[in-house]
């Protein structure tokens, strides 16, 4: 047992698709979730940039004392992981890795992946699916304008499903579309209603939490808290965060959300 929280990061309200995953499936554990809202967007910045700013989030929450630190973001996981786990000695988990081992019980052929423009450039979805499995094609798409709607709140209005119904067309014969920005769960009623039922739509936060629990049993590192404890901390306040924050959290208790300065 371990009664350390976990920590998590992202640039924004789209890792707090991770965050509620988590506490679902871990409702013992506290958790510290640091939204780098000043430098939203990432996707959009160079590698080098990412990899520092991912370095300062690393070590707030490293500051906080947590046990593991999750990267709650597709382009941070995409761009800085491995370099962070290079630096530093705490467990670091991103996105790729567990939506893999998922994908690997599949029997999958045409897998469709939408993550912002950082992301896909990178080509690390891409580049892990095919080195852990063979026979299978692979479509990206860069989805900028998602993330940023998503921060607003336009994610079920007539702005959100012409978006999505115009990044959806080119997906004509893929068995599973992994949402690679985590962001992007906000989306997946639309996305589904475009795709149909027999596509397999991947929400990447359900898939690391599932993997975080079988982590944190393996090592003996899980805790049994009883009223745990959900602190959140922004870059910059003002922002959209908070609104959204609350629709996605509404029946858990966060104990505060404070602004920190890098």
């Amino acid at each position: 047992m371990n009664k350390q929280p976990i920590g998590m990061f992202d640039s924004g309200v789209g890792g707090l698709t991770v965050f509620s995953e988590v506490i679902k499936c871990l409702p013992n554990e506290d958790i510290i979730y640091l939204g780098d809202t000043k430098n939203f967007p990432y996707g959009s910045k160079s590698k080098e940039a990412i990899i520092e700013l991912s370095k300062k989030c690393v070590d707030f929450l490293i500051s906080k004392n947590v046990k593991l630190i999750i990267i709650a973001c597709g382009t941070a996981t995409s761009q800085s992981l491995e370099e962070l786990r290079k630096i530093y000695n705490i467990p670091i988990i991103g996105i790729i890795e567990p939506t893999i081992e998922y994908l690997k019980k599949k029997d999958v052929k045409n897998v469709g992946i939408i993550a912002t423009q950082g992301t896909i450039k990178s080509n690390s979805w891409e580049n892990n699916i095919k080195k852990s499995m063979k026979n299978v094609n692979v479509y990206n798409k860069a989805c900028s304008l998602l993330a940023p709607m998503a921060e607003e709140g336009w994610v079920n209005n007539d702005v959100a499903y012409y978006t999505i119904k115009e990044y959806m067309k080119d997906f004509n014969n893929i068995d599973t579309l992994i949402l690679g920005c985590t962001h992007y769960p906000l989306f997946k009623d639309l996305i589904k209603e475009e795709l149909g039922e027999n596509v397999d739509i991947v929400n990447t936060g359900e898939k690391l939490a599932k993997y975080l629990k079988k982590y944190l049993t393996k090592n003996n590192i899980e805790n049994v808290n009883k009223e745990p404890k959900y602190n959140l901390y922004l870059t910059d306040t003002e922002c959209n965060f908070i609104n959204v924050a609350n629709k996605l959290i509404q029946n858990n208790k966060i104990e505060k959300i404070s602004k920190v300065n890098f």
